[in-house]
């Protein structure tokens, strides 16, 4: 038993020094890629980093409590709207207060954690398929909420989204000029930078739940709520608190989201964006943090990726194509999560750990030169 922990503890701390400067490089690595990148690949970039949150929360839901929602979609158009309602002036077409962009965009997150706080004395009670056939109840309300409250969504048309300001700096836009080694920070290198600064602080974040007493909560009600309970685990409250918890995180990415678009419509927020959120969960590994990041990267980055590329695809170019970006897309996400829960149930975390374990040389095991009795 004392030679299995310490080779486990020996493993910990391999896996921790590769990390690290792995970490690092990448950090570097995604600093200055604006330096370089055309407009394209930094927006592309900003939308994954942006959808890489909302990921991380469902993913803290699905992977870390066992718990199944399909209403992430409304709580990512509570955070876009609310938005722009409380930063929005007052017309007489619109609802709008009006309030300090930065200020609204911290009272938006807030509603979204509001609404999934309010939902999860029920997220509290339900568990698996349960949960997730009355969370659709929040998409339809939502959907019907969306279409046909024109003064404060815009109905079909939607809304402008206001500038993200602080004093007279637009964080999103180009007010003051910037320059980073000589090279100009616009509206993408701008949206590049502040997403990916917000997607490490709440990854930072999410880490450390997971690693505190509630993360440990989390884990024992996912692998069996009567032994959690049995443990003192109060397992209803630790179920609203992770609802609510993704809540807030599909806030956050529906603001910046609504930032990054500058325009939102109300058929964009549909059961089909919970559907791609629970892919990018499943994809990248419903328990990692990093997984439910890669996901994201594959799920929002892949019909941006097949539209740009469309002409150079074989049966996508073309006028009279009935194989669009959007519907090869679908297919492909089909695909990828019928070859995850075939091959590897955990996800592209789990292939890159196994990757990791290969490429890593082996030390040669010490014979044991115990004497013998």
């Amino acid at each position: 038993m004392f030679k299995a922990a310490l080779t486990s503890s020996k493993q910990a701390r391999a896996g921790v020094r590769w990390r690290v400067p792995v970490a690092v490089v990448a950090g570097v690595v995604l600093l200055a890629i604006p330096l370089y990148a055309d407009r394209f690949w930094l927006n592309l970039g900003s939308f994954a980093f942006a959808a890489a949150i909302g990921a991380v929360g469902l993913m803290i839901l699905v992977g870390r409590v066992g718990q199944l929602s399909l209403a992430h979609s409304f709580f990512l158009a509570v955070g876009a709207y609310g938005y722009i309602w409380l930063s929005s002036p007052a017309t007489e077409e619109s609802w709008g207060l009006g309030l300090p962009s930065l200020a609204a965009a911290v009272v938006a997150v807030a509603l979204a954690g509001l609404a999934g706080l309010a939902f999860s004395p029920l997220a509290g009670r339900l568990k698996g398929i349960y949960l997730g056939v009355a969370s659709l109840a929040l998409v339809f309300i939502g959907q019907h909420v969306l279409f046909t409250a024109e003064p404060l969504t815009g109905g079909y048309n939607g809304r402008n989204v206001p500038e993200l300001s602080i004093g007279s700096f637009q964080v999103f836009g180009v007010e003051p000029e910037l320059s980073l080694f000589g090279v100009p920070l616009r509206q993408a290198e701008r949206g590049w930078y502040v997403t990916l600064l917000i997607l490490a602080l709440t990854t930072v974040f999410a880490v450390l739940v997971l690693r505190s007493r509630v993360g440990r909560a989390f884990a024992a009600i996912r692998d069996g709520e009567v032994h959690a309970a049995a443990l003192g685990v109060r397992v209803a409250r630790y179920r609203s608190v992770a609802f609510t918890l993704s809540s807030v995180y599909a806030g956050l990415a529906g603001v910046l989201l609504a930032l990054l678009f500058e325009r939102v419509v109300p058929e964009y927020w549909d059961l089909f964006l919970s559907l791609e959120y629970l892919a990018m969960v499943v994809i990248g590994g419903q328990a990692s943090v990093a997984g439910a990041i890669a996901g994201a990267a594959f799920v929002s980055s892949l019909p941006l990726l097949l539209q740009r590329y469309s002409d150079a695809i074989p049966g996508m170019g073309g006028a009279v194509s009935n194989f669009g970006p959007a519907y090869v897309a679908q297919i492909l996400y089909g695909g990828m999560i019928v070859l995850i829960l075939f091959y590897e149930p955990k996800g592209l975390a789990a292939l890159a750990t196994r990757a990791r374990k290969a490429l890593t040389p082996r030390r040669p095991v010490a014979a044991d030169r115990t004497p013998a009795a």
